[in-house]
Parts: C-alpha cells; sequence; structure tokens
C-alpha cells in the first residue's frame, strides 16, 4: 500500500486556437459549460475524490481562470444586499471548492512540459493530473478508483476508453494485457496519435492521471516527440517499462469539449440531466429534432 494521492494537477496553458475567435480574450477553461466554466467542473472532481491541494498551470493571458476562483466582495454584497442568496451560494462555492494554487507554464513546450513545472510544489508525491477538455460526469468514479488503484499498487494509473478506430489517431493509444480485476488493465506500450493502422488498439488515453513522482526525472529529460512538444506519452512509455503502467477502462459518462461540436454535445447532455433545465429542453429538443 503507498500514500493517497494528496494533490492534483490541472494544465490549463493551451492557445484554444479551435474556439478562435471566443478564446481570443478568453481562456477556453472559461468557456461556459451550462452555467459553470469548463475547469470548474474538473475542480469538483477533484475534490469529490477528497484531494483539497491543486495546482493549475497557466499560460499567457489566464487571469480569468484565477478571479473565478477568487472571492469577490463587491458581488456577494450587492447579491446579498438583493437577497439573491442561490445565485450567492454559486459564486461563493466557486471560491470555496479547494486550496487552488497557480504557476505559469511559460514556454508551452506541450503537456509533459507543463507536468514538469508542477514539480516544485508537488515535490515526492504521488499526484492526479487532470485535463480540462474531458469532462467527466459527477455520477461516475472515475478518478475516484485511480486513486485506489495507485494506493493499493504504488503504480502510475492511467484512464482509458474505448474509441471509434477512425478517431484513434487523436488519442495516445495503449498496448495492455489483461489482469485479475475486471476494467484494469496492464499497460505495455503507449504510443502518441497513431495512424489507425499503425495503433496497437482502441484503447485511448483520456485525460486522467494518477503519476508517481518518477515522472519527474523522465520528462527532465524527455526530447521534444510528436508536434515538436514535450509529450507525456513517451514519459509514460518509459515508466511502462521501467516501473509499470496500469490503466482504468472508463465505461462511464465523458463529455469532451475538445473541440466545437463535441462541446456543444456536452452542454445538451449535461442541460437534459438538470432538474431546473431538462423539463424545458427534453420536448423543445423533440420538436426540433422533428423539423430536421
Amino acid at each position: 500500500m503507498s500514500k493517497r494521492a494528496q494533490k492534483a494537477v490541472i494544465p490549463a496553458a493551451g492557445l484554444g486556437t479551435r474556439f478562435l475567435p471566443a478564446t481570443k480574450a478568453l481562456p477556453k477553461e472559461m468557456l461556459p459549460v451550462v452555467d459553470k466554466p469548463a475547469i470548474q467542473y474538473v475542480v469538483e472532481e477533484v475534490t469529490r475524490s477528497g484531494i483539497r491541494d491543486t495546482l493549475v498551470i497557466l499560460g499567457r493571458n489566464k487571469n480569468a481562470i484565477s478571479n473565478h476562483f477568487d472571492s469577490v466582495p463587491e458581488l456577494e454584497t450587492n447579491l446579498t444586499n438583493k437577497g439573491d442568496i442561490e445565485k450567492l451560494r454559486r459564486v461563493q462555492h466557486s471560491s470555496d471548492l479547494a486550496d487552488i494554487h497557480f504557476v505559469r507554464q511559460g514556454e508551452p513546450k506541450g503537456l509533459g512540459h507543463a507536468v514538469l513545472r508542477a514539480k516544485a510544489h508537488v515535490g515526492d508525491e504521488t499526484f492526479a493530473v487532470l485535463l480540462g477538455d474531458d469532462l467527466i460526469d459527477e455520477r461516475d468514479t472515475l478518478l475516484e478508483t485511480m486513486l485506489d488503484q495507485n494506493e493499493q499498487t504504488g503504480l502510475t494509473v492511467v484512464a482509458l476508453m474505448e474509441v471509434d478506430p477512425d478517431h484513434i489517431h487523436m488519442y495516445g493509444v495503449a498496448s495492455v494485457e489483461p489482469t485479475d480485476t475486471p476494467d484494469v488493465v496492464k499497460v505495455t506500450g503507449l504510443v502518441e496519435k497513431p495512424k489507425k493502422e499503425d495503433a496497437p488498439s482502441n484503447l485511448a488515453v483520456i485525460g486522467r492521471y494518477v503519476l508517481t513522482p518518477n515522472v519527474f526525472s523522465i520528462l527532465e529529460r524527455t526530447e521534444p516527440g510528436k508536434g515538436g512538444e514535450i509529450q507525456l506519452t513517451d514519459a509514460l512509455q518509459e515508466l511502462a517499462v521501467t516501473d509499470g503502467v496500469l490503466g482504468v477502462v472508463f465505461r462511464g459518462r465523458r463529455y469532451d469539449t475538445g473541440d466545437r461540436v463535441d462541446y456543444i454535445k456536452a452542454i445538451v447532455q449535461l442541460a437534459i440531466d438538470r432538474e431546473d433545465l431538462g423539463t424545458d429542453l427534453k420536448p423543445w429538443l423533440k420538436d426540433f429534432a422533428a423539423q430536421l
């Protein structure tokens, strides 16, 4: 048994070019998904897992993210004076979620480089990494399961999901062997964004990781790979050979906000399940779909 991870890292330094011009001044992590910015869903997932210490890796012009998780006394006073307690509660919730820290990535050199920027904060501890493009439904317990596996084995754990082979080129892809635990596999190799014909499986790495601190020494000597960036996948490939890596195969509800179409789908899916929105939205959607 190893010590359960107590810290999480959320890389949020990407430029969000797929959402231009909306992301010209607004960080893509702050794009609203129904009525919360995408990154708030991720921080809420962290806190549900029991982790209270979160480090966000920022890029330039990302001050809106730190502002969102800060208190806004004048707004809170205004809502209090109006007696708008429900909105006051929602505003305060984002400020009270967790102990959130921020560090700048500097030059954007890839996900591996962003994770390496967390070294001073994380130290010699196991930690979770969550990407903001993948939102996991609050009814599912993916991160908790990954933390459990790490605690039991001491190994790095990645989240895997079966994807359409036609889309496999968009992901890091794992070659795996079964274990005695259902939906937990041993990762024997990883390749970043392979061609469909070269992919070792249809199990793609999605944006959840529980990493041992050994990853830092590997990232420090990892050369730029695919796209000229320092790829976390390359470091995980080395860990799979030397230390061992487990994969948790996720079969729950995932909302991909990484491109425009999937972002819209995520908003609709989440809104339909809301008690305050679904009742009105479902019949409208049925009528709208019937007209297509």
